[in-house]
């Protein structure tokens, strides 16, 4: 009998210090902590007296899955010096930062827990601060987050639009989202990405296409536009202008990311054929529907007993209209083969004029429609290909576009 094989324990994520401070936006702080923990990050918390008069202890130690550390806690009998220990974390930040923490810090005091622990600290440090525009302008508060800044700290927002109570309108001051916060902190973590697509326009399609057969019912696919999406962040991230145009889909626009959103795959070819006038590198992700109906009633069709016939119509290939244009640009496509895929693919590559298909294998387990991970065959028009193990969709987004820009310089 075969022993099983070991488990590989997964290593800790990185360890974030969540400081919160006295400002109405503190009761976002359960949000921030569930983000960094749905990001793989261990969380600690230092709330202030007045962000205690904001927030509860329960529910940001239920959201860090951790006790909160005080200024009740700091002085209570235990083994350790609580503000050295805390500060021990990878990076902090400061979520709902007040006028007075920033001073207290800028200032260089020790007398509560949070101060005490940003004297402490080693780590990259992040202000996230939440007040009023009179006070956030304030020359006093402005020389405070200068001094920070001068030594190294960060600044996340403020933000303009809505905030404190009943009354206080909207203005300069509101605190940055939990989602934003939490890349934020964890990107002073990760070595900068090297800007190589700078300058250029990189053109993505996402998603699939409806084809409308009445007002109320289509033929589409499951795809859930997560390769695409991921191919447009990461080539935003690389320094690219990036346009991407997606089907009907679940997923927020990527910040940074100018994004069309289309139906059917009439509308797609539209906006993909006019969007890469411009670009240097196009890539479909799309799961492009083949067929539309001939003609679709303009009313909701009734049910009626027995078969009914649909007589559909071929949509545009977009690929073969980009390639037949192609010029200088990079075109990338997708391929979904169930078998004989690396010479369909090869064919199709060829046959389009692209300079390379990513082939898709829907039938394996873990990279189906919706999945966060892909396994692909990168397959040239002549027939070369490389297999690429089960990566995380980003991890493919990266490789894809290291061999766009090998393609791209190639060809120069």
């Amino acid at each position: 009998m075969t022993a099983p094989a070991p488990t590989v324990p997964t290593p800790p994520g990185p360890l974030i210090l969540v400081i919160v401070g006295g400002s109405i936006a503190a009761v976002k702080a359960p949000s921030v902590l569930r983000r960094l923990r749905e990001r793989g990050a261990q969380v600690r918390v230092i709330a202030t007296d007045a962000a205690l008069a904001f927030v509860t202890e329960l529910s940001l130690a239920t959201a860090a899955a951790h006790e909160v550390a005080t200024d009740t806690t700091w002085f209570s009998p235990r083994p350790d010096a609580q503000h050295l220990t805390l500060a021990r974390a990878d990076a902090v930040v400061v979520v709902g930062a007040s006028a007075d923490l920033l001073a207290r810090a800028a200032g260089g005091h020790a007398s509560d827990l949070a101060s005490a622990t940003l004297l402490s600290v080693r780590a990259p440090v992040l202000w996230v601060p939440a007040m009023n525009e009179k006070m956030w302008t304030h020359p006093a508060v402005q020389a405070n987050a200068e001094t920070l800044r001068g030594w190294g700290h960060r600044f996340l927002g403020p933000e303009v639009g809505a905030f404190g109570t009943a009354g206080e309108g909207s203005g300069l001051g509101r605190m940055a989202e939990p989602e934003e916060i939490a890349a934020a902190v964890l990107a002073l973590l990760t070595p900068p990405v090297p800007q190589d697509l700078a300058g250029l326009h990189v053109v993505v399609s996402a998603g699939p296409t409806r084809e409308y057969l009445d007002p109320v019912r289509f033929i589409s696919n499951p795809s859930s536009g997560k390769m695409g999406f991921a191919v447009a962040e990461e080539a935003r991230d690389r320094g690219a202008r990036v346009t991407l145009v997606t089907g009907p889909v679940t997923l927020p626009d990527p910040p940074g990311v100018t994004v069309s959103r289309i139906e059917t795959a009439l509308e797609l070819r539209d906006a993909v054929l006019n969007a890469a006038q411009d670009a240097q590198i196009v890539v479909m992700t799309a799961a492009v529907a083949d067929y539309r109906a001939a003609e679709a009633a303009t009313e909701k069709q009734a049910k009626v007993a027995g078969d009914v016939t649909v007589t559909l119509t071929p949509n545009p290939d977009i690929l073969a209209e980009l390639g037949r244009e192609k010029g200088e640009r990079v075109l990338v496509g997708f391929a979904m083969e169930t078998h004989a895929g690396v010479e369909r693919a090869a064919a199709k590559a060829g046959r389009k004029n692209a300079d390379f298909i990513l082939l898709n294998y829907p039938t394996r387990e873990g990279t189906a429609f919706g999945g966060d991970d892909n396994e692909v065959t990168l397959v040239r028009p002549d027939g070369s290909h490389e297999a690429w193990p089960r990566l995380s969709k980003r991890e493919v987004a990266r490789r894809l576009l290291d061999e766009a820009r090998r393609v791209r310089g190639t060809a120069r």
